[in-house]
């Protein structure tokens, strides 16, 4: 695996909290000119730790006001991969999980509303060859929605391992 170091940490942070932050801006923050910040990103792309860039949307502006966690339970537990192939086609589920516990995955679903979400789970989700139950839990208010602060490695100037 390659190494980063605790400047490609600081670039991280800068960047996951505002992705159109212009790479001068970085540069400044960092101590280090626009030509080691386009460089260190462009590593950082090339390594696969940046994956994506984007822009947050406001779904409730665009009538998309029901956020919906679904656990999922699995006839067997070996059917995951070809349950997610089926939920990939399902445009509304925005995130799946194979996780522990009393479900066999968990996912988040974004619908319209709580009726345009009762479509989803009993015409789409629930006739998935292999779901045996879903139970879900509706999303009241999103509190908290970030990236996790990468750490700085202290006392090392080096490069470390991701």
């Amino acid at each position: 695996m390659e190494k980063i170091d605790n400047l490609d940490r600081k670039i991280l942070n800068i960047i996951m909290r505002n992705a159109r932050i212009p790479s001068k801006d970085i540069a400044v923050d960092c101590g280090v000119s626009r030509a080691a910040i386009h460089q260190r990103i462009a590593r950082l792309v090339e390594l696969g730790v940046i994956v994506g860039s984007g822009y947050q949307v406001d779904l409730h502006k665009l009538g998309l006001n029901t956020c919906t966690y679904v656990g999922v339970r699995l006839e067997r537990g070996s059917m995951y991969r070809d349950v997610v192939q089926e939920l990939e086609k399902i445009p509304e589920v925005v995130e799946c999980h194979y996780t522990t516990g009393p479900y066999s995955m968990l996912i988040k679903v974004i619908a319209a509303d709580t009726q345009d979400l009762m479509e989803l789970l009993n015409n789409k989700i629930q006739n998935i060859a292999g779901v045996v139950e879903t139970e879900t839990l509706i999303s009241l208010e999103q509190s908290i929605n970030r990236e996790i602060q990468i750490k700085m490695v202290p006392g090392k100037r080096g490069r470390h391992t991701i």
